[in-house]
C-alpha cells in the first residue's frame, strides 16, 4: 500500500478502535494507540478522533465514518440513533445524504445518454414541453447546464419555505412538477446563465425528464440504475425512512424539532436520498471505475479543470499523487454527509453528522466545510 506516515494504516484503524470510546464498529484484535514522534503530521487517528469528540461534545446525536484504503476498511460509529429513544448509533444505519442525492441522479442522466435517448446538449424544452412554458427562461437551457448548475433557474426551496411557517412547509408533500411550479414564481435572472449558480430545481427538472423517458417515477429509476446492481440495501430516494435510520433535528423557539422525515424532503432529487456511509463509498467507487457508466462518460461526470463542478460531481486536492479526490459534500436539515474517493477508487471517506441541533436555514450550515476540510486531511494523512 506504500508509505504510511504514523505508523501505517493497519496500525490507524487498530488505534482508531482503541481510542474512540463510543460505540464503533471494529473487527480483530486492536493494537495499542500509535504515538507519533513529535513534529509529525497528524495522523487519521487524531484527525477524526477529535472531530468526532468535538461534534458529541457539542450536541451531534451521531456521527458515522467508513474508511476504505487499497482493499482495508474501518468503519466508525459514535452517538444515538434517535435522541428520544436512545439507542447506539451503527455504522450501517442510513441518514439523509443531502446532495450525494445528485449523484443518482445523474447516474441515470448519462446511462440516457449513453443509450442515445437524451442529448447533453439538447434543449431542456426539447423534454419537457412545460418547461419552456411555465417558466419562460430568458435564454435557451440545455441538459449539461442543469447538471452543472449553470442554467440559472430559480431555487424552488425559496418560495416554498417563505410560504408559510417552518414546520408547515416542511410536511408538505411536492411533486416535481409542483416544484418547478414553485420555482416559476421567481424571476429568472438571465446573467447567471452560464455560470454555477447552485439550484435545486436544476435536478428537478433533471429527475423529471428522467421519468419522462424512462415511464416510472425517479426512486424506481435510481433503483434499478444504482442500488440494484450494487446491492445498495439502504440507498433509496421516496418512502419513509426505515426504523434504523438516524435522526436528525433542529431547533425551532428553543424546542427540538425531528426533521428524519419531513414530506418535501422524501422525493427531493436534490437532496433526499437515505443511505449509509458504507454504501455511499460503494457508490463512488464503483462509479469512478467504470463499473455504472463507460469511462468516457465518467471522464466526462468528472468536468474541466476550471470547472468546480462537473456532473455532480466536485473534486479536492488529492496530496498523495497530486491527483484529486471525487465526490460531493450533502448539507440539508439535520444532517451533513461528506464523501471522498480517489480517481482509482482504491482511497474513500464518507462522514455523516446528525448536526447539533440549531434553527433551520436556507444557507449552508458551516459545520459541513469543516466536514470537508477534515475529510480530506484524514486522506491525505495515509500516504
Amino acid at each position: 500500500m506504500g508509505r504510511r506516515r504514523g505508523g501505517g494504516w493497519r496500525r490507524t484503524a487498530a488505534a482508531l478502535c482503541a481510542v474512540l470510546l463510543t460505540a464503533a464498529a471494529c473487527t480483530g484484535d486492536p493494537e495499542p494507540p500509535p504515538q507519533p514522534p513529535d513534529g509529525d503530521e497528524p495522523s487519521a487517528v487524531a484527525i477524526l478522533e477529535a472531530f468526532t469528540a468535538r461534534m458529541l461534545d457539542e450536541g451531534a446525536p451521531a456521527v458515522l465514518i467508513s474508511v476504505t484504503d487499497n482493499g482495508e476498511t474501518w468503519n466508525h460509529a459514535a452517538g444515538v440513533r434517535n435522541m428520544e429513544t436512545g439507542g447506539s448509533a451503527q455504522v450501517s444505519d442510513p441518514v439523509r445524504v443531502g446532495g450525494i442525492s445528485e449523484s443518482f441522479v445523474a447516474v441515470s442522466v448519462m446511462k440516457l445518454v449513453e443509450e442515445g435517448r437524451l442529448d447533453l446538449d439538447g434543449q431542456v424544452s426539447s423534454y419537457l414541453p412545460e418547461f419552456g412554458t411555465v417558466l419562460r427562461p430568458p435564454v435557451p437551457v440545455s441538459v449539461r447546464q442543469l447538471l452543472t448548475h449553470e442554467s440559472g433557474i430559480p431555487d424552488f426551496s425559496i418560495p416554498l419555505l417563505a410560504s408559510g411557517p417552518w414546520e408547515e412547509t416542511m410536511n408538505r408533500p411536492l411533486s416535481l412538477e409542483q416544484q418547478l411550479a414553485l420555482a416559476a414564481t421567481l424571476p429568472w435572472d438571465g446573467r447567471l446563465a452560464r455560470i454555477f449558480d447552485y439550484s435545486r430545481s436544476n435536478y428537478t427538472a433533471l429527475a423529471l425528464i428522467v421519468e419522462r423517458l424512462r415511464g416510472q417515477e425517479i426512486g424506481e429509476v435510481l433503483a434499478a440504475d444504482t442500488a440494484a446492481p450494487l446491492d445498495l440495501g439502504n440507498t433509496r430516494l421516496g418512502g419513509m425512512p426505515p426504523d434504523t435510520t438516524v435522526h436528525g433535528y433542529v431547533t425551532l423557539e428553543g424546542q427540538r424539532v425531528d426533521v428524519t422525515g419531513p414530506a418535501w424532503l422524501t422525493e427531493l432529487p436534490a437532496a433526499g436520498a437515505l443511505s449509509t456511509v458504507e454504501e455511499v463509498n460503494r457508490f463512488y467507487a464503483a462509479l469512478l471505475q467504470g463499473r455504472l457508466l463507460a469511462p468516457d462518460t465518467v471522464t466526462a461526470m468528472k468536468g474541466g479543470y476550471s470547472q468546480y463542478y462537473g456532473f455532480a460531481l466536485r473534486r479536492w486536492n488529492n496530496t498523495c499523487n497530486n491527483r484529486f479526490y471525487y465526490g460531493l459534500p450533502g448539507d440539508v436539515d439535520g444532517y451533513g454527509t461528506i464523501a471522498m474517493t480517489s480517481e482509482d477508487g482504491s482511497r474513500q471517506l464518507a462522514m455523516a453528522v446528525a448536526y447539533p441541533p440549531a434553527p433551520p436555514t436556507l444557507d449552508l450550515n458551516p459545520l459541513i466545510f469543516e466536514m470537508q476540510d477534515v475529510a480530506q486531511e484524514a486522506l491525505n494523512s495515509l500516504c
